[in-house]
Parts: C-alpha cells; sequence; structure tokens
C-alpha cells in the first residue's frame, strides 16, 4: 500500500514527458513572449472531482524552470467542485506556457483515476467491502496510478508481481487433477518466501473448489472470479461455516459502477476493480490565465 508519495520514484517518468514534448523546445512561446515576462495562471477544474497529483506538477514545473512557483489550494485526496481553483502557478509566462501540456496530462490523468475510485468506494459505502485496485496499469505509470487510487479512499494490490504470491487459475491448470495436496505444499514454499507480503489463491468454482482451498492453512485472500450474486453469498457463508473471517474474500471480474453495490452487498471482504486505472476517463481540468 502506498501511503505518501515519494518523487524520487518518478522522476524518470517525468524526464521521459518533458523530453518528448519540449526536447525541441517550444518556438511559438519563445516567438510571442519576451524572457522576462511574468504573469499568474490558475489550475481549474470543470467538473466533480478527487485532486491528484500536486506534487507532480510541482516536479514537472522545476523542468521548466526553477522560477516558476505552485501554491496549492485543493491538496492530494480532497474533493473539488466545478470551477474551484486547485492552485497557482507564477513565475516566467514563457516557461509557464511550455509547460502546461505536460501539466495538464499529468494533473488530469491521475485526477480521472482518483475520481474513478472514489465514485466505486461512495457507492460500497455502509457495505464493509473496500475496492481494490489491480495491476492493469499503463506501463511506466503504475506507481503514479497506484498512488491515485489510494487519493481516491481505494486500497493498492501487489505494485508488482514479487509483492505477493497468487496462484490463479492459469497456474492451476498446470498441476493437472487433485491438485489440492500440491497447491497445500507451494503455499508453505510461499509462506517461506523473502518479501511475499501474502498469499492468494483464485476460485472458479465454489462447490467443486472452494471447500477443498478452504482447507488449506496459510492462504490469506481467496479470489472469487467472475462469479453471480448468489455464488458469492454461499462462498461467504461457506467461508464463515469453516473458518471465520479470514481468509479474505475478494470478488474480481467485469465488475462496474452499476453491479459494485449488489456484490458488496454479498458480504465479501474485497472487491477488485481494473476499471479504476485502465478505463478512468481524464478529468476535465485546465490553466486559465
Amino acid at each position: 500500500m502506498i501511503k505518501a508519495l515519494d518523487v524520487k520514484k518518478i522522476q524518470k517518468l517525468i524526464d521521459i514527458a518533458v523530453e518528448e514534448d519540449y526536447g525541441k523546445g517550444d518556438p511559438t512561446s519563445t516567438i510571442t513572449v519576451k524572457d522576462d515576462i511574468l504573469d499568474k495562471a490558475n489550475i481549474v477544474t470543470r467538473e466533480e472531482i478527487v485532486v491528484c497529483g500536486m506534487d507532480v506538477v510541482r516536479e514537472v514545473l522545476k523542468r521548466y524552470d526553477k522560477k516558476l512557483k505552485l501554491r496549492v489550494y485543493i491538496k492530494d485526496g480532497q474533493r473539488a467542485n466545478v470551477a474551484n481553483r486547485l492552485a497557482t502557478i507564477s513565475g516566467p509566462l514563457r516557461s509557464m506556457l511550455s509547460a502546461e501540456r505536460v501539466v495538464l496530462n499529468f494533473l488530469q490523468r491521475l485526477c480521472g483515476i482518483s475520481t474513478m475510485t472514489w465514485k466505486f468506494v461512495s457507492a460500497v459505502r455502509g457495505t464493509k467491502a473496500k475496492i481494490y485496485d489491480t495491476r492493469k496499469t499503463m506501463p511506466g505509470w503504475r506507481y503514479l496510478e497506484k498512488y491515485a487510487v489510494k487519493c481516491g479512499g481505494g486500497f493498492n494490490h501487489r505494485l508488482a508481481l514479487g509483492d505477493g504470491v497468487m496462484f490463479k487459475d492459469n497456474h492451476i491448470a498446470q498441476l493437472g487433477g487433485n491438485f489440492y495436496s500440491k497447491l497445500d505444499r507451494m503455499v508453505q514454499q510461499a509462506k517461506e518466501t523473502k518479501g511475499v507480503r501474502f498469499i492468494a489463491v483464485e476460485v472458479d468454482h465454489v462447490d467443486h473448489q472452494l471447500d477443498h482451498v478452504l482447507k488449506i492453512p496459510g492462504i490469506d485472500v481467496i479470489l472469487l472470479d467472475n462469479m453471480g450474486q448468489w455464488q458469492l453469498k454461499h462462498a461467504v457463508e461457506m467461508r464463515n461455516e469453516m473458518c471465520g473471517k479470514k481468509p479474505y474474500l475478494e470478488a474480481s471480474g467485469n465488475i462496474n459502477l452499476n453491479s459494485v453495490l449488489a456484490i458488496a452487498k454479498c458480504g465479501v471482504d474485497r472487491i477488485s476493480v481494473g476499471a479504476i486505472t485502465h478505463s478512468a476517463a481524464a478529468a476535465d481540468i485546465g490553466l486559465d490565465r
């Protein structure tokens, strides 16, 4: 779980973004704006959002001009309404105009994810289910996207493969029939693997798999993949009867804002939603002078 943004981890991504857009300079701003003109511009949202990315903006501005300053009014994790000023940029106008697109690209993407996450978190409020992200992230953007999920009130799954052991259907398929004894041994091996924070097992069927998996000690999370509501309720009842409150049960697969509350009411502990990262629309944010 990302607790706070570590700007050291995003330097390479910012370098790539700035080089991509500003590698050949900005002849338009150079021709139209004298280098001694100072000005201010407001970062304004045109829709209701959850803010994310202000420290990223500050780091981007440094790449263009150390004289550019950022004053933040609404911090990461806070909600903003339509027409709210999120922050003010002040300093050399030429540098400000050159940095505008990269600043907004980061901010719109991150606020889009945090806002989408907040919508899912709000939808299940009143249940015990927590919203988790997945590894369905933009290449190179995972750390930032998972930080945005945190800002929206969600929780982080694995940052990388090595953070946990997750036995999914494709892993289990190669074990052949009667795989439970083999899975038991692998779970014990996973417990002894350095750096592993949790052990999860994916289950496709309640009656044919879950009852066996629940008997294997050491499993932290059981993924209930693409199950209907009656299957999820049955899985919760089976877990509660056989084990109590653990392992945690996590619903996953094709979950959207229309279905997430009904899934949460089935009693699962966690709901993983790939859409909060891979399908979040960019927030409508602009730079107004």
